[in-house]
């Protein structure tokens, strides 16, 4: 399913909206659905802008590795609702995840890494 679920109440939520507010981004919505251009309904968590850009955004507070998979997940669904550049936060990804992040342009970011940011 490429569906988000906000994580009710997420200390990573909390981080990542600390984060985007102190690195200039201005978070548009939360928990939005947006119809695609293939029909289909898309799930994000949030919908943050930077400049004139738009980005959608997933956080998965899990306790495991993102794998590459969730992000092939993300990159159908940021692209059918034609926003570029999507966001995921997560605990830690997988080598294919970096791998396909870096060629597809999507930001991974951690919370070690949105922590050290607001230091």
């Amino acid at each position: 399913m490429s569906g988000a679920i906000k994580p009710s109440g997420s200390q990573l939520m909390d981080l990542a909206l600390s984060y985007f507010k102190k690195e200039g981004y201005k978070v548009k919505s939360e928990a939005v659905s947006l119809d695609g251009f293939s029909g289909v309904t898309r799930y994000f968590d949030l919908i943050v802008q930077k400049g004139k850009e738009e980005q959608v955004v997933w956080v998965r507070d899990w306790n495991r590795t993102i794998g590459v998979n969730i992000l092939i997940n993300l990159d159908s669904a940021s692209s059918d609702v034609g926003l570029a550049n999507p966001i995921i936060i997560g605990e830690k990804f997988s080598d294919h995840a970096k791998s396909y992040s870096n060629r597809r342009k999507i930001m991974l970011l951690t919370r070690q890494k949105m922590i050290a940011s607001l230091r």
